[in-house]
């Protein structure tokens, strides 16, 4: 089963709502859309041993962890907070992501 998160792009800036890192804010570096899975800024650390391969030397490294699409939302700049949104149509055809509570356009 396919899930799949249209209301979230990469560079987007969000705030998680549940579990361990809740409340921090960061930026999208990629969504996996088959696992609807996001991957975000500095947050969901996770350490990984890497063997050392030709000239690559290995060790213990830090990397972000995906975390779940739903989980997070969209960051409103009016209301300084994670909002739910919604699609608007411009008059030039172009659909827009606004905050349902302030009506501030999120896509620029």
């Amino acid at each position: 089963m396919e899930r799949t998160i249209f209301h979230l792009r990469k560079k987007d800036l969000v705030q998680v709502m549940s579990g361990k890192e809740k409340g921090k804010t960061g930026k999208i570096l990629r969504v996996i859309q088959k696992k609807g899975r996001v991957v975000i800024e500095k947050l969901n650390m996770v350490k990984r041993h890497k063997k050392a391969t030709g000239n690559t030397p290995g060790g213990i490294i830090e990397q972000e962890h995906p975390l779940a699409g739903s989980v997070v939302l969209l960051f409103c700049d009016k209301c300084g907070r994670g909002v739910r949104t919604k699609r608007i149509l411009l008059e030039g055809g172009k659909k827009v992501r606004v905050c349902r509570k302030c009506d501030n356009r999120i896509d620029k």
